[in-house]
């Protein structure tokens, strides 16, 4: 088990958590770098390198998507420390990532904290169609590619139809320069943070598993990101909700 924990989840996040609510989010806020990046981004690191085709995956129409979310991506990197060059980036754990644009996913992976979901209408749903998960909270990025969001949120609890159609709403209102964040909050046994299966629940819940989940409107493509920056903390560290 790989533990890597946060000293805190951020207040914004410690309200009551009702599905699909979202909120407006700051153009430039939907990247973040906390306290958690070298060790999670090592972690991130290894994963891709041992397992690239359980957390990355691209389908050959996202390619134009996952190369404009990296361009809009280093537009605000500069803000949370990472040093953007010509043709790499310099991390704030010292590593250098060298720029290119034949796979934009695992050079996003490389570089963020945040799990990366592409998502485009086709007919009247969005559609997952490209993804750099290495994080994932009971669930396999294999098995939900291809998929449209009904179907990609099916084992989630209380996700009905109406719950549903909000969702599906929530994407197609996403604007331009207007993101929108909403929050996740779930109690695990293990500190983990790849959990691509439910755990066991024999044992006492000792760690609080946050998802602060960013929404935007890409402005070439039209598709919609899906940004995940995971917080994973000792659960008395969280304030009751």
């Amino acid at each position: 088990m790989n533990v890597i924990l946060q000293s805190a989840i951020p207040p914004e996040m410690h309200g009551d958590v009702r599905l699909p609510g979202a909120a407006p989010c700051a153009p430039d806020d939907w990247l973040r770098v906390d306290d958690a990046y070298a060790a999670q981004m090592a972690y991130r690191l290894e994963l891709m390198e041992k397992a690239p085709n359980t957390v990355l995956w691209c389908a050959p129409d996202a390619v134009a998507a996952a190369q404009e979310v990296l361009e809009e991506a280093l537009k605000i990197l500069p803000t949370l420390g990472l040093e953007v060059r010509q043709k790499s980036v310099r991390c704030p754990d010292g590593r250098i990532v060298e720029l290119t644009n034949s796979d934009p996913l695992r050079t996003l992976g490389a570089l963020v904290q945040q799990d990366i979901c592409i998502l485009q209408k086709q007919g009247k749903e969005h559609v997952l169609t490209g993804a750099v998960v290495c994080f994932p909270a009971n669930w396999r990025l294999q098995e939900k590619v291809g998929r449209p969001l009904n179907a990609i949120n099916e084992p989630v609890a209380h996700y009905d139809q109406t719950v549903a159609r909000r969702v599906q709403r929530l994407f197609d209102g996403v604007r331009v320069g207007r993101p929108l964040w909403r929050f996740n909050r779930l109690s695990y046994v293990e500190a983990d943070l790849h959990q691509p299966q439910r755990e066991n629940v024999d044992g006492r819940l000792r760690f609080t598993r946050s998802e602060r989940q960013c929404m935007l409107r890409l402005p070439a493509t039209d598709a919609v990101v899906f940004a995940i920056h995971t917080f994973v903390v000792k659960q008395e560290n969280v304030p009751p909700p």
